[in-house]
């Protein structure tokens, strides 16, 4: 999966958001513009880069992550998405997908010509807790989208999804912990039920991250950054 980030920067909008790791990065790298302003990259126009010899530098089949420093919906971005848009546009041999906490603000900036959905292009609704679910996912289920996943990220609470969780609208759920030092606790039990209800409803389940604080069998453990994917994907939970 190759990161396309047209624009970095974002500003908080709910729980989820109070230790973003955009933010960490940015205060531990430097910036010289605050992490809450939006502003193009140099990678805006990244999928119609081509080679000396006049070929796509990213060819066809190559799977663009997008907008993972700031959110493709961003109200600051209104102004340079249809640009975006024209791009995924005229990229069909590629496939694009971009998480949001913005998923009400979707219907407003899709392009013209979206119909019923782009078949190469997937959009994750995340959400961190129940009230954000119950607000989010109705919107999100609602929309004409193609391909559809949930992403509880990061976790902070059990959550029930099953009223939510129709296997011919959502593709899979992907469940994470929160990273870096003030990061809240993960309890592996809201893991485990998030699990057990996809498993009933026949969607896909992934266990992509376990934060840095992972709560199991009344233990707290602090897992380093380098092994939260790898710990998680050794819990034996994903159905994917």
């Amino acid at each position: 999966m190759l990161m396309w980030n047209p624009w970095h920067g974002c500003h908080k909008i709910s729980a989820g958001c109070r230790h973003c790791y955009v933010y960490r990065e940015d205060a531990a790298f430097g910036t010289s513009t605050p992490t809450n302003e939006v502003r193009k990259t140099s990678s805006f126009n990244l999928p119609m880069k081509r080679d000396r010899k006049k070929n796509w530098k990213y060819p066809a089949g190559t799977e663009f992550a997008l907008c993972f420093t700031s959110d493709l919906l961003i109200e600051e971005a209104d102004e340079w998405r249809e640009e975006i848009w024209d791009m995924i546009r005229q990229r069909t041999d590629c496939r694009f997908f971009f998480f949001t906490k913005r998923i009400d603000r979707l219907a407003q900036c899709l392009p013209s010509d979206w119909g019923d959905g782009y078949d190469h292009v997937g959009i994750g609704c995340t959400v961190e807790n129940q009230d954000r679910a119950d607000y989010r996912i109705p919107i999100f289920l609602s929309l004409p989208i193609k391909h559809r996943m949930v992403i509880v990220a990061p976790m902070l609470e059990q959550v029930n999804l099953r009223k939510y969780l129709n296997p011919s609208l959502i593709e899979e759920v992907s469940v994470g912990g929160e990273s870096g030092k003030y990061a809240r606790p993960l309890d592996f039990r809201w893991v485990l039920d998030m699990q057990a209800q996809c498993r009933e409803s026949g969607i896909p389940f992934n266990f992509h991250q376990t934060g840095s604080y992972l709560i199991k069998d009344g233990r707290q453990y602090h897992i380093p950054r380098e092994h939260q994917h790898s710990q998680a994907k050794k819990a034996g939970l994903n159905t994917k």
